[in-house]
């Protein structure tokens, strides 16, 4: 086979792939997509957080990005997902740590701008230092597994009450 022929096999298979293979990918629309962040839709997930989905449906097969707000205080009891979870703090400071139970001395901090991918099926537990907004992006769907469902406060469960 001469160079040339090598070549233009090579390109044709290329562009097949590319155009078969890879270009399928991620491919929402012919047109960009600007989401405003004031324009997202929040929903109440567990007492103290909300999720908004920012694109793609994070409830099918396919690329999604969601973000997840919490008050301050909130403790996100043990839990894990069937797919890797690409995780971005835009706001505040996010505690992680890994384990089947929630456990202080396990947290590890993630401020602004920090970025962490939780591998499937691993588990892991949150806190929030302040209020706090996580990017997570990711292949769906989403789903999310607790370890023990009794530790999971609904978002219209009431307010502890301190002791005076």
């Amino acid at each position: 086979m001469s160079l040339n022929t090598f070549a233009r096999v090579s390109a044709t298979v290329f562009s097949i792939l590319f155009v078969f293979g890879f270009g399928a990918y991620g491919q929402q629309s012919n047109a960009h997509q600007v989401v405003h962040s004031g324009d997202l839709k929040w929903i109440p997930i567990i007492k103290g957080c909300d999720l908004a989905s920012v694109s793609g449906d994070f409830n099918a097969e396919g690329p999604f990005v969601i973000r997840i707000r919490c008050a301050d205080g909130t403790k996100i009891p043990a839990h894990w997902h069937p797919m890797d979870e690409n995780i971005t703090v835009l706001k505040g400071t996010f505690l992680v740590g890994m384990g089947d139970s929630f456990d202080e001395t396990k947290l590890q901090t993630l401020n602004v701008g920090n970025f962490m991918v939780m591998p499937k099926e691993m588990r892991h537990f949150a806190a929030a230092k302040g209020d706090f907004i996580v990017q997570v992006h990711g292949l769906g769907p989403f789903k999310n597994n607790w370890v023990n469902p009794a530790d999971v406060l609904p978002p219209d469960a009431p307010t502890a009450k301190t002791k005076s």
